[in-house]
């Protein structure tokens, strides 16, 4: 069993194994959509979280944009984004986004958010506008969204369900027993809860969650997180490899190996899931439309 002592992550930094190692984003692609977020003055998880994928992702013009502000209510210890007092809402951002969502082609969007455990609905409602504007202004484009945990907001999830998302996404990040180091103000069982209550609300939503490895878990708390996330009926899960973000963050254990991600992917198939994705670039958000669309037909054929 592994303790951490964030204090200690100045001190511990593994090398980074070829096989976690990307290309600096450098694409006309890249620019451009860089380019548009700026003008519509959206920001994307991205940058925010300095996802290893951006480059790649940009170039193809898919991004993953984070409404509700940049500053986050929360100092969950893997997370780049800003933490302190937060933003005021932006009444444009719905707008905005399906600007954005146009002008790019999307067939399939991700929303995600910032915590705002200020908000009365930690942001429900906001969700739910961004969703219907982009359904008026773009109604052949998928809508997934990756919601915070709405911890001790009541109606919350439900206004979000209400909306009518196509996926609803919740990480649940890590194993129950790094929660206090890692993800202090969570609750697992939560969390869990609401991913349940997602699908019991609308049959017809894929729901999604990812976790992160090499932060000490052992394989057999993965293998219950998985148990944990089918009991919920979650349909899809994902599966990457934790990236320390600076030095002030959760240093990195271990890199898990290309192998050890076959494992995993192979023991989550066995296990039900619809969908899997495990690899160390495995990120929630990573070729969401195209899994988007597989896990359709993957639905289909089972029925």
């Amino acid at each position: 069993m592994t303790v951490h002592n964030l204090n200690e992550s100045k001190d511990k930094k593994l090398p980074k194994p070829d096989w976690i190692r990307v290309k600096a984003p450098a694409s006309k692609g890249y620019q451009h959509t860089r380019d548009l977020m700026r003008r519509q003055n959206l920001h994307t998880v991205c940058e925010e979280a300095a996802c290893p994928n951006i480059g790649e992702c940009w170039e193809k013009k898919h991004a993953t944009v984070m409404i509700l502000g940049s500053v986050c209510t929360r100092a969950c210890a893997f997370c780049n984004v800003k933490t302190g007092r937060p933003d005021l809402l932006d009444p444009h951002e719905p707008e905005n986004l399906a600007k954005a969502v146009g002008e790019l082609g999307l067939e399939h969007v991700v929303i995600t958010s910032v915590d705002r455990d200020d908000l009365p609905d930690g942001g429900a409602e906001h969700f739910a506008r961004c969703i219907s504007r982009i359904r008026e202004t773009a109604p052949g484009t998928t809508i997934e969204v990756l919601t915070p945990d709405f911890l001790k907001k009541d109606g919350a999830l439900e206004r979000v369900v209400e909306a009518r998302p196509d996926v609803f996404n919740h990480n649940i990040e890590t194993v129950p027993r790094l929660y206090r180091t890692i993800r202090p103000g969570a609750r697992y069982f939560h969390s869990l809860h609401l991913l349940k209550s997602a699908k019991e609300m609308d049959r017809t939503l894929f729901t999604k969650s990812g976790l992160m490895v090499g932060l000490g878990e052992e394989k057999d708390e993965v293998l219950q997180v998985m148990d944990d996330l089918r009991a919920a009926e979650v349909d899809f899960i994902t599966i990457g490899q934790y990236l320390q973000p600076t030095p002030r963050h959760a240093p990195v254990d271990r890199y898990v190996t290309p192998d050890e991600f076959g494992y995993y992917k192979k023991m989550a198939q066995a296990k039900g899931f619809l969908m899997v994705a495990a690899s160390p670039l495995t990120r929630s958000s990573y070729h969401a439309g195209d899994d988007f669309r597989e896990m359709q037909k993957r639905r289909a054929g089972r029925e």
